[in-house]
């Protein structure tokens, strides 16, 4: 017995040894900046509302707004704007917003007066079956993991605007972005706070995704992401800049500006980046094929379309949750929203119910179009919005969502009492926490609004992050989108080959008595839609400017199922930013929420931008100091 013990006493010893000899090395390993550079962060800063007499922009980096803004001060329009600021984003705010994942749009073309919505989000690849996840054993979809990619979507879209409404070339739209992800930026605070790992999270990193960690963090697992620090992106700049290339080589032979465009195209779906991701795929069991690529499109839809009062909101269709904002706003319609009081208790149960009833829509009936039947004329009536309004209570909180609405085949409004299916976490506020902050690893999304001197407008809404491998030697983020599908069979949202996931993302063009009025959006997964809800009523109820209204203290309501898997729910549960928290905890809790305090202007609660036109000329635009969004004009 003694010889056991001693014999576990000299392996102690010498694990602890070699612990101490580890320690020692890893201290001795440089762990600070490389290449500080100076920044004045807007993260949290108050900013002006900005005006502006010809043009404006509001987009999720400093960057990407100075980019939108060159183009503009070129001779370019809002559309060749938009491509130049998202591809800045894509270098900028990658961890975020990466190239090349989704990228959600609606647009207003001024010369025919028309609102028009890009199919912005990638397809399952033809591999992904329901029964090939279910044969793995999942109950949802994976997460850091391959199996999550979709088909990438942004190089259609940004080739589509610039084909359909821009004017100027992918090498011209695509400079600015070449230039920083070659140059460098200053790492910002959601860029940090969204990499900010600790040293298991690094290793980990390092051991899951090799090549992800030599984009972020410079292959060495030791050394954390540093504020300020200079980061470049340079093998998606040599991925751009080759894409840039193709469209030169075809305009050299002879093409015209569209050949020249379908070579940049082709290049990324069906040349040398397609045969990147293609060997990737093969090589780690991932799904996406070369046909998947090949035959991949987005395309122009009719946006879906609701109103409230004498404002008219056009957003993407039901492959997004865009239409659960002008639902809730139609719900809304009609009640004495002002009397109550400014982020009242009364107000935001009011307006939380709303949004829950919504929610339970989106849940019950909201997914791809291509697949599912939505009844999307029926949801988005009147008399549709009027008998949910019905179901709303003063005195008390839904807790789980509310019942979904049932239309029958004749039109005619029935209520089910099947409450809609939520799955449920654990106790707060652990679980919350731990549901918001995932494995953080980005984690948000990013945006971007132009109205340009000839009155176009747009709306993109960016987004996807290194939660699975990256293409090695390109840059390319391939995401985790398809963890907003679901591998429930009777779910709408259920996967399928070819079919669009109902993602988060959205934009929002709104329009006023008939004319065009406001382009916004926010990142934020299943806030975007309660963000813009809250500043929208802010400015319309309240008498805020856009930056008031962007500045006020938000609720973020939990009660729906996170579209993220695994799609955790925490019924009757509010998250109030402190002054919000300070001036109603206690009437909402008597209401029956649970209440949860976090700081002021975080970004937990969506980081809205907008540009609006105010009446009698001149644009104005507003940026959120939730995150590093900044607003220009001129």
């Amino acid at each position: 017995m003694h010889r056991v013990w001693r014999i576990l006493r000299v392996i102690g010893i010498v694990l602890l040894v070699i612990a101490i000899l580890l320690g020692g090395v890893y201290l001795a390993l440089p762990n600070g900046p490389r290449d500080p550079m100076t920044f004045n962060d807007p993260w949290r800063q108050d900013r002006p509302m900005v005006q502006a007499s010809s043009y404006a922009v509001v987009a999720g980096t400093p960057w990407a707004t100075d980019a939108a803004m060159a183009v503009l001060d070129g001779g370019g329009n809002a559309f060749d704007a938009a491509a130049a600021a998202l591809l800045v984003l894509n270098v900028t705010h990658g961890e975020a917003a990466s190239f090349p994942g989704i990228a959600p749009l609606v647009l207003y073309d001024a010369a025919t007066q028309t609102v028009h919505s890009y199919i912005g989000a990638g397809k399952a690849p033809a591999a992904a079956t329901l029964q090939f996840f279910q044969a793995k054993g999942y109950k949802t979809m994976p997460d850091l993991n391959i199996l999550a990619q979709l088909v990438p979507a942004s190089p259609d879209v940004i080739i589509s605007l610039l084909a359909d409404y821009g004017t100027l070339s992918f090498a011209q739209v695509s400079a600015a972005a070449i230039k920083i992800g070659r140059e460098g930026f200053p790492v910002h605070e959601i860029m940090f706070k969204n990499m900010d790992l600790s040293l298991i999270n690094r290793i980990g990193y390092q051991i899951i995704f090799p090549y992800n960690t030599q984009v972020y963090l410079n292959g060495q697992f030791w050394r954390p992401l540093v504020y300020k620090d200079r980061f470049t992106t340079p093998d998606l700049a040599n991925s751009l800049q080759s894409m840039a290339d193709a469209e030169t080589a075809a305009l050299k032979a002879g093409g015209d500006r569209k050949a020249g465009l379908q070579a940049v195209r082709d290049y990324f779906y069906k040349g040398p980046l397609a045969q990147a991701i293609v060997k990737m795929e093969q090589q780690q069991g991932g799904l996406i094929s070369a046909e998947d690529l090949a035959q991949y499109s987005g395309g122009w839809e009719t946006p879906v379309q609701g109103s409230y009062g004498e404002y008219t909101f056009y957003t993407n269709g039901t492959w997004s949750q865009g239409a659960a904002g002008p639902l809730a706003l139609q719900i809304l319609e009609g009640i004495d929203l002002k009397s109550m009081g400014h982020n009242s208790p009364q107000y935001v149960h009011t307006v939380a119910q709303a949004i829950e009833l919504a929610m339970a829509d989106r849940e019950a009936y909201m997914a791809d179009p291509a697949f599912v039947s939505v009844p999307l004329s029926e949801l988005m009536s009147k008399p549709y919005a009027a008998a949910r309004r019905a179901q709303m209570t003063p005195t008390g909180a839904f807790g789980p969502l509310p019942t979904p609405g049932v239309l029958s085949g004749s039109g005619t409004l029935r209520v089910t009492n099947t409450a809609v299916q939520t799955d449920q976490s654990a106790a707060l506020p652990a679980a919350l926490s731990s549901a918001l902050d995932g494995a953080r690893i980005g984690k948000d999304t990013t945006q971007l609004a132009i109205v340009d001197k000839w009155g176009n407008a747009i709306a993109i809404t960016p987004s996807d992050f290194p939660k699975t491998p990256m293409v090695p030697g390109t840059g390319l983020t391939l995401g985790n989108r398809m963890t907003q599908f679901r591998l429930d069979p009777n779910n709408v949202d259920v996967v399928a080959p070819g079919k669009r996931p109902r993602v988060t993302p959205q934009a929002v063009i709104v329009f006023k008595n008939g004319q065009f009025y406001m382009a916004f959006n926010s990142p934020g997964d299943d806030m975007q839609t309660q963000a813009l809800i809250q500043v929208f009523l802010n400015m319309t109820v309240f008498g805020m400017d856009i930056q008031q209204a962007i500045n006020a203290p938000r609720f973020r309501d939990m009660s729906m199922p996170a579209t993220f898997a695994p799609h955790a729910a925490f019924p009757g549960t509010l998250l109030l930013e402190s002054t919000l928290y300070d001036q109603s905890v206690a009437g909402l809790q008597a209401l029956g929420y649970t209440i949860t305090r976090s700081p002021d202007w975080d970004n937990t609660f969506g980081a809205v931008g907008a540009v609006l036109k105010r009446a009698g000329g001149g644009l104005l635009a507003g940026s959120d100091p939730r995150e590093e969004a900044t607003a220009a004009g001129r």
